[in-house]
């Protein structure tokens, strides 16, 4: 006669902030692949609206910026964990449509290497911020914003183009 009692320790269950841990991580995973698919199959001018949040316009409180954080790591754990790959535009999605869920004001913003540098393969780029810092994507280098979605900042490329869209003609003048 056996049975787990008689085994030494009872068997522990896990705890709430684990299930709470793991519930992240799933729907971090299944928004990776609801972007992944909508970049795939779905025109850009149906998305783009759901990306990025102006908010109140006032800066995010501490906890926010902490929460951001927090959604940020949870969808970078949860790529790690998917069978297939995901690059930086369906982390940056799936980041936003995690802060728009929750009303916290951030941008998500697209770039392009300098043109003499294009030859690399991360020529393009999107990443997630929040109070004009980086939570997402934060990669080295020269950038050329071309498109920010959300909440504006005051510094780098958002003022140099304030209608969120860089023509070809700003960029090339910015590379110079």
């Amino acid at each position: 006669m056996s049975s787990c009692c008689s085994l030494g320790k009872p068997a522990s269950l896990p705890t709430a902030k684990s299930w709470q841990r793991r519930f992240r991580t799933l729907r971090a995973m299944s928004l990776l692949c609801g972007a992944r698919l909508t970049v795939a199959f779905v025109r850009f001018d149906r998305w783009r609206d759901s990306l990025g949040y102006e908010g109140n316009g006032s800066l995010a409180s501490p906890q926010e910026r902490a929460d951001a954080r927090q959604a940020a790591a949870d969808v970078e754990w949860a790529a790690k964990r998917l069978p297939f790959a995901t690059k930086c535009l369906p982390r940056a999605i799936a980041l936003s449509w995690l802060l728009r869920g929750r009303s916290t004001a951030h941008s998500l913003v697209f770039a392009v290497r300098p043109a003499d540098m294009r030859a690399a393969p991360d020529a393009i780029h999107a990443w997630v911020e929040v109070d004009g810092a980086t939570i997402l994507g934060d990669l080295p280098g020269p950038w050329l914003e071309t498109l920010r979605l959300g909440a504006r900042t005051v510094r780098g490329a958002a003022t140099r183009f304030p209608n969120s869209v860089a023509t070809s003609s700003e960029i090339k003048q910015e590379s110079r």
